[in-house]
């Protein structure tokens, strides 16, 4: 499923009409009911039940007043409040306000402080609230009135479902400048925003469900957006087929340069990850004083022993060693729990300018690109980088904060800029290309913030690489072990480990295995 950026939606919205004839009207008819629909899944029924409806002027506030209509019909008690300025409000709003008040509901503005006070009162006694305040077309903070709305429906305590996005929330970004409606559910419509899932917007979304309102199929799946959730369904149809007659070299050699003095545990567990992933051979390749200790600590992964000069990889010599002993692989791994000696920072970058095969570059080898992302460019293939994001930040010379600001956006910019995968790791993992296009993990969860995560997904990305193919390595790997870390956190919990994720690899690719299997009966 595609993800649309506001002015895209927008766009949809332009061509269904004009191209289509599917007046503007009909749309907010059918996005009525389907927040009806959504209400009545709440309440589990109408009769009996008040709703209270907050409206803005614009389409988001047509929408609430069609549903008011629909849960009006089913036997609900509406209280219905317009918070823009009356005189503000568009045709089609206007349209479905009207038949409101023709059908003896009142649409009462929020003028005054008695009209504060009315809905005080209302949301006081209501079983539920509806959003339909701002919508996707909004951007910086609201207003002082509109602010005050949204803290007293926000206050009142009860369950709010927000229309298309919760007001308050940047659609693009998922910024909250101020304040911003804490929905239990959102309804969107035709597509998913990218607002749903980057924080802190998907914090105030609640359960989201993308509603069919009958926008022409064409216009919802264009090559035009660039955005598109990573979900079990793209997952599935990626993962590779292995067959009968399968053996270890078949499913990909890889090798991994990673670990340190102090920082054994990161190249081991990236090592074992790419094992658990499926992959048929894993050579890990440590600095010579470490491969006694790794050696003894890994079992199925083989371990290979590097120059290392004063303690670190890397010196004289160095650089030919590791490029003739990689020709013998399908990809390799580099920078887990590598460490940042000068020397190995410099052996990095000179292996990512000459190895051809592909590279996936994690952890202390993308710190040897800090402020030099140029660099990566010159790679013979386009590599697969995995920061998380102050990793990111350290390449492109930002801060955190300021990646915050678009995330999206510097993202995909910087997949284009490096002409690199980028698999940018946050509460909502991105997985950008660099000809534009960007996928929305739809799996993981916070249990997942601990020590060796990481390492264990570049693993996974590696693990895959010649299964899946490099193009789509980093979508399975990311999808497995998003998927891995929920198996492991419905027993774990907060108390999960990086190795937990890990060993539920095999139980993830499983459940993708199946979801391949019924999509094919």
């Amino acid at each position: 499923m595609k993800v649309s950026l506001v002015q895209e939606m927008r766009e949809i919205d332009r061509r269904a009409g004009e191209e289509y004839g599917l007046p503007e009207l009909l749309l907010m008819e059918t996005a009525g009911g389907e927040v009806a629909k959504a209400a009545l899944s709440l309440l589990g029924t109408a009769r009996g039940r008040q709703v209270c409806i907050v409206a803005g002027s614009g389409n988001n506030g047509g929408d609430a007043f069609a549903a008011a209509r629909y849960l009006l019909n089913r036997g609900a008690a509406v209280k219905v409040f317009l918070a823009g300025n009356p005189e503000h409000v568009k045709h089609s709003p206007a349209v479905m306000r009207d038949v409101l008040t023709q059908m003896g509901i009142a649409v009462h503005t929020l003028a005054e402080k008695r009209d504060m006070d009315r809905l005080r009162l209302a949301l006081h006694f209501t079983d539920l609230i509806i959003d339909g305040l701002l919508g996707t077309g909004f951007a910086g903070a609201p207003r002082e009135k509109m602010r005050e709305v949204i803290e007293l429906m926000n206050a009142a305590g009860k369950p709010i479902l927000a229309i298309d996005i919760a007001s308050g929330v940047e659609a693009d970004t998922g910024k909250v400048a101020s304040v911003a409606i804490e929905a239990a559910r959102t309804v969107t419509l035709g597509l998913p925003k990218p607002g749903h899932y980057l924080s802190p917007g998907a914090d105030h979304t609640g359960a989201l469900t993308v509603t069919d309102i009958g926008i022409p199929y064409p216009l919802l799946t264009a090559e035009t957006i660039r955005q598109e959730l990573l979900d079990e369904k793209l997952a599935s149809s990626l993962l590779p087929v292995r067959s009968r007659a399968a053996h270890k070299g078949m499913c990909g050699r890889i090798l991994v340069v990673a670990g340190s003095r102090g920082m054994t545990g990161a190249a081991a567990m990236a090592s074992e990850a790419a094992l658990r992933a499926g992959c048929g051979i894993v050579t890990l390749a440590v600095p010579e004083s470490l491969q006694p200790l790794l050696a003894v600590k890994l079992t199925e992964v083989m371990t290979k022993a590097l120059q290392e000069t004063d303690g670190v990889l890397g010196g004289a010599g160095a650089l030919e060693e590791l490029l003739a002993l990689a020709s013998g692989y399908d990809g390799v791994l580099m920078g887990p729990g590598l460490g940042r000696a000068p020397q190995t920072m410099e052996l990095v970058r000179a292996f990512a300018a000459a190895y051809d095969k592909p590279l996936v570059l994690d952890a202390d080898a993308l710190y040897a690109f800090r402020g030099q992302g140029e660099l990566l460019r010159k790679c013979p293939q386009p590599p697969i980088l995995t920061p998380h994001l102050g990793e990111l930040a350290r390449l492109t010379g930002l801060t955190v904060p300021d990646l915050r600001e678009d995330l999206l956006g510097f993202v995909r910019e910087a997949a284009q800029e490096y002409h690199a995968i980028v698999v940018a790791k946050s509460e909502c993992t991105l997985v950008a290309y660099p000809d534009g296009r960007v996928y929305f993990t739809t799996v993981g969860n916070p249990g997942m913030a601990t020590a060796g995560a990481g390492d264990v997904l570049a693993g996974t990305i590696a693990g895959l690489l010649e299964q899946a193919g490099k193009e789509q390595a980093p979508l399975v790997g990311t999808f497995l072990h998003g998927r891995a870390g929920d198996l492991a956190y419905e027993r774990l919990r907060e108390g999960l480990l990086a190795s937990d994720i890990a060993a539920a690899l095999p139980a993830a690719r499983r459940q993708l295995e199946m979801n391949r299997e019924c999509g094919q009966q």
